[in-house]
């Protein structure tokens, strides 16, 4: 508890029956929030891999590999599309996605077409040169293998990250998966090394199995993959782990009424029939900022664990 004293009498130290214990709906509606705690996710962003806290970096790693423990997936690729230049590191919601990549999201800004495969934007062409504008992504949930039981950490990997065959050894996601559910073994049963792949222009990740699980680290691998904050790695897109709202979310107020007046004479009337007016835009109101999140108490431990 950093420099706090958790309680006046007894030491600092939990009781086993309290370790590891998720936080109830009565404790986070008490925090303010529903969350009870931070988002955090890991970006592999310009081939470094960056801890980010509130969509805030707030420590890096710039080793060519880290070993994690994979505890949960969305069971399906998901797409995301930006509309015009993408911006990488640019905390801004898409304008059209899909958790399961058949469909837009029902909370998507602007969906694009009804169905993801009938989409103009999953053209080839329709993005930079050859590629397409609608982006696949695979999001995990992951923990690191110095930090097992501590926070859970969102994954998000681009499509040449997940689709491809292994090549000297080095395997894309779905074909390591392929490769461990061959021998019988689940993903989330081993420590996992993810690698850049410095033979690619863009952030590439291989992956390779390290180790087998202790029974305890499995049994804390399989809680982990059902915590609150595995569900919400899975299920979230990165900007909206990093709060960024979609456009929707941030509607304008409708225009005052206008103040009755009389009737103009024929002649103004005439006039103004034959020079219109531009009607006056209705004025915004800017977006309510959201008040910024304290920082976790643990972040100095977590910081050293992870620049271990």
């Amino acid at each position: 508890m950093s420099e706090l004293t958790l309680f006046s009498k007894g030491g600092n130290t939990l009781p086993a029956h309290l370790r590891n214990l998720q936080l109830d709906a009565t404790t986070k509606s008490l925090m303010g929030g529903s969350s009870g705690g931070a988002s955090k996710r890991i970006s592999i962003r310009g081939g470094v891999f960056r801890m980010l806290v509130d969509g805030k970096e707030i420590a890096q790693n710039e080793d060519r590999s880290m070993n994690i423990v994979i505890v949960a997936a969305n069971e399906n690729v998901s797409r995301t599309y930006y509309e015009g230049t993408y911006e990488e590191g640019k905390n801004i919601a898409p304008t059209c996605w899909s958790n399961d990549g058949i469909a837009p999201d029902a909370k998507s800004d602007e969906p694009q077409a009804s169905k993801c495969a009938s989409c103009p934007q999953n053209i080839a062409g329709s993005g930079q040169g050859t590629s397409r504008a609608c982006r696949y992504s695979q999001r995990l949930a992951v923990t690191l293998e110095n930090d097992m039981q501590g926070d859970v950490y969102q994954l998000q990997l681009p499509g040449q990250s997940i689709f491809g065959n292994a090549e000297n050894g080095k395997m894309p996601l779905q074909a390591y998966a392929k490769f461990l559910g061959g021998h019988g073994i689940p993903i989330t049963a081993v420590v996992t090394e993810m690698r850049f792949d410095t033979a690619s222009a863009t952030p590439k990740l291989t992956f390779k199995a390290v180790r087998p699980l202790e029974p305890e680290e499995l049994e804390n691998a399989q809680e982990k993959g059902q915590s609150p904050e595995a569900k919400i790695a899975i299920a979230s897109t990165s900007s909206a782990m990093d709060g960024a709202k979609p456009k929707a979310a941030i509607t304008a107020p409708a225009a005052p009424a206008a103040p009755a007046q009389e009737a103009p004479a024929p002649k103004a009337k005439a006039k103004a029939a034959a020079e219109p007016e531009e009607e006056a835009a209705p004025e915004v109101a800017e977006p309510t900022k959201r008040a910024k999140k304290a920082t976790p108490t643990d972040v100095a431990e977590v910081l050293d664990d992870w620049l271990d």
